[in-house]
């Protein structure tokens, strides 16, 4: 009788497996990655923006693991995201830092994602097309907290005492980085490599802990591109992941990133360009703002050259290649004096709005967007400034991918 108890007993300490502390903490660390893995492949980029197809079996072994390990729905995922996308900085997103405040989102998301799957509204205007088979009516969406509790007493019979820490530790792996680091500091801190039309930021450029949603500005700026990365130091291991699905055929990513594609300089430019101007707009405005940031490094050398005060330019060179509305307001001053005391960048800032709204003006035809881009090609290059002039000589080559 004794030896049964201390059989429980040790059973009840050590678990199926025996496995020390380091090794329960690296298998939390690899069932946590997984989910993570998830998330982003089943839920965000395959469920939510259709940016890539899974195999059924694949489909179905994310959709059973994240009923495992969250207990979350498709369906609620999927709506309140594109619910964000929809709504994204105004009243109505689900989950924004500029609505709610950075503390909110970063402490509370998953509280803000429980208060949104409860509203039928969005259910029913953002999740179509998701799992409504006999599993996911019966089991899945049903019986959404069965799956979390049949995880705990798997890690408990594995890990004995120390399962309840994995599976705590399972618990919070996707409110905290997915729910507070993704949708709060994704939409607050960070770098951008483009003006999407919000706040989303790159957390870092490198990283594995998030699966490749660290990249969210490039996510917000191609919502349906399988693939985060688009510079060459960036690393989205959700994309090697989907890339080695589609070489054992489950998987297929249906878009990447644009490029932008060169041809011969054309004497002026026409209706292609143009066409291959707005299909890459963002990727032109991210070549624009490097022309800028050089402009701005030359002018800072030149102050310096005759120990002139440099500190207001410094303080604006953030600033200067960003959209109007996305300048706090502390730096319009600041901006404006700049603008005022460097003719070069004043030029270079009003060409940039030109440019902007060849495409931000829907009023206009076809033709006429086509005249006014040969009009400011023109004064780009009549404009003294070589930044421009070799901007605009680029845009002449541009060509439809």
């Amino acid at each position: 009788m004794e030896s049964g108890w201390n059989a429980l007993l040790t059973f009840l300490a050590d678990g199926l497996t025996g496995a020390s502390w380091w090794q329960a903490l690296v298998v939390a660390l690899v069932l946590t990655h997984l989910t993570i893995v998830s998330v982003t492949l089943y839920l965000h980029r395959h469920q939510a923006h259709r940016a890539l197809d899974l195999h059924p079996a694949a489909a179905h072994f994310f959709r059973f693991w994240l009923w495992l390990t969250t207990g979350m729905v498709t369906k609620e995922w999927a709506a309140i995201h594109r619910k964000h996308h929809a709504k994204c900085e105004q009243e109505g997103d689900p989950h924004s830092p500029q609505v709610f405040g950075i503390k909110k989102v970063f402490w509370e998301g998953a509280e803000l994602y429980r208060a949104e799957a409860k509203n039928r509204d969005t259910l029913e205007r953002y999740g179509h097309g998701t799992p409504d088979d006999w599993i996911e009516r019966h089991l899945y969406s049903r019986h959404s907290r069965l799956g979390v509790s049949l995880m705990l007493i798997i890690d408990v019979a594995l890990f004995g005492a120390m399962g309840l820490a994995v599976w705590a530790v399972q618990m919070v792996w996707i409110p905290f980085w997915a729910a507070g680091v993704v949708n709060g500091i994704g939409h607050y801190w960070g770098y951008r490599n483009f003006e999407a039309p919000d706040a989303s930021t790159n957390v870092f450029p490198w990283g594995v802990i998030i699966g490749g949603e660290e990249l969210h500005n490039n996510h917000h700026t191609y919502p349906t591109s399988a693939k985060f990365s688009v510079k060459p130091y960036e690393f989205d291991i959700g994309w090697l992941y989907i890339s080695a699905l589609a070489k054992l055929g489950l998987a297929r990513p249906k878009k990447t990133p644009p490029k932008l594609a060169f041809g011969d300089v054309k004497p002026v430019a026409d209706e292609k360009t143009l066409e291959a101007i707005i299909a890459n707009r963002y990727e032109v405005m991210a070549s624009y703002a490097r022309e800028m940031r050089a402009t701005v490094r030359a002018e800072l050398d030149a102050l310096k050259a005759r120990s002139a005060d440099v500190s207001m330019l410094k303080t604006a060179r953030r600033w200067l290649h960003r959209d109007d509305d996305k300048v706090p307001a502390q730096y319009k001053a600041k901006l404006e004096q700049v603008r005022a005391e460097h003719p070069t960048l004043a030029k270079m800032h009003a060409m940039r709005e030109e440019l902007r709204r060849l495409w931000s003006d829907t009023s206009l035809t076809r033709e006429q967007m086509a005249k006014d881009l040969q009009a400011w090609c023109h004064r780009a290059e009549e404009s003294g400034i070589a930044a421009l002039r070799e901007f605009s000589i680029r845009l002449r080559a541009l060509r439809p991918a």
